[in-house]
């Protein structure tokens, strides 16, 4: 074990993993120029074989109900990826999947089905082929992504589309929406681009604090007229925008006029949300890669209750600048991967965050 990263005293008892990233594979058959993984088809060395992989399924029921998500890399390059879900199904957890929607056929949409998947996200990053394929890093991308959808839905598989903000997209939003909406998607989530991994090259794509306050203004407004299930990720401002409008309007913020936002938080990252590698390491989020200890030597449920990061990210005293005194922390808690990659500091204030506190 390692001390700097674990502390055997946790100051109080840890909080219920709500929801698991697995990255089971970081193998993936694309080149996304925003990859938080930089990842390449071929196989990586270290990663969880079938009997560590089930072994750490049986913690997950000792920490929460997690919702667990297979995810990578690309998830369908895992050989014994159906046997995982199946397993942690029999469990009792809700299982998603996270596939890039090219490696889908008629086949293994039923066996995405028959093994117990819940619901699929797809990523889809322009209403075009011509603008999802030059994100994506591979042509034809877009067109095989849209068949596996089509697979998807005749094996009775949900499926939602997440959309990753950038400069070049931020026009086409509605057209994403038309096209998501078109197709029969049950939700759309867009993620506010982390720079890191490939992500840290394209600064050209970054959009500053205004239009971040911009986009999540009209992403309120937007969502009014619509029944699908619309959620901002990596966007935790979202939860101090949706109240400040809220109060505005003199609505309250309940499950019944927000759903499941209203009970939830910004940065779930180490609180109710963690993320675990292709090699056993658990990390807060995917784009935070702060080593809380890997499963292969320590038990998963020890990390989530006893990790000092993980202590750190629950202790609201111990984040620093305007993000440590501002009046919607408990609600926000900004994104603690930008402030990492682009302070160096995980506790540091959201460096993408133009409102300043009430608080003094």
């Amino acid at each position: 074990m390692n001390s700097q990263n674990h502390d055997a005293t946790s100051p109080a008892k840890a909080p219920d993993l709500r929801l698991v990233a697995w990255e089971v594979t970081r193998s993936c058959n694309l080149a996304c120029s925003h990859c938080r993984a930089e990842a390449h088809p071929e196989p990586y060395p270290g990663e969880l074989d079938t009997a560590q992989a089930r072994s750490l399924i049986d913690t997950f029921p000792q920490v929460g109900n997690p919702v667990v998500i297979f995810t990578g890399g690309e998830p369908l390059l895992r050989p014994d990826i159906f046997e995982l879900i199946s397993y942690a199904d029999s469990q009792g957890l809700r299982c998603v999947m996270a596939p890039n929607g090219t490696l889908i056929t008629p086949e293994n949409a039923k066996e995405i089905k028959s093994s117990g998947i819940q619901r699929c996200s797809i990523s889809i990053d322009g209403p075009t082929a011509q603008e999802h394929d030059l994100l994506r890093g591979v042509p034809g991308a877009f067109e095989q992504s849209m068949a596996g959808i089509e697979y998807l839905k005749s094996a009775g598989v949900e499926f939602q589309i997440n959309t990753t903000v950038t400069k070049d997209n931020l026009d086409k939003f509605k057209d994403i929406f038309n096209l998501a909406r078109d197709l029969g998607a049950v939700a759309w989530h867009i993620f506010m681009l982390v720079p890191t991994g490939r992500g840290a090259d394209l600064r050209d794509q970054f959009i500053s604090a205004r239009q971040y306050e911009d986009v999540l203004n009209w992403f309120y407004d937007f969502r009014k007229t619509t029944d699908m299930h619309l959620k901002a990720t990596c966007a935790p401002h979202y939860y101090r925008i949706m109240r400040q409008r809220a109060r505005e309007e003199n609505v309250d913020v309940t499950r019944e006029n927000f759903g499941l936002d209203a009970m939830s938080r910004g940065c779930l990252g180490g609180i109710g949300f963690c993320f675990i590698s292709h090699v056993g390491q658990v990390q807060p989020c995917g784009y935070l890669e702060l080593d809380c200890g890997n499963i292969k030597t320590t038990p998963f449920p020890e990390i989530w209750q006893s990790s000092q990061h993980f202590n750190a990210l629950r202790d609201i005293s111990a984040y620093k600048g305007k993000c440590g005194k501002c009046e919607f922390h408990r609600v926000c808690g900004g994104c603690r991967a930008r402030a990492y990659t682009m302070s160096g500091d995980y506790l540091a204030q959201e460096p993408l965050c133009s409102y300043e506190p009430v608080k003094s």
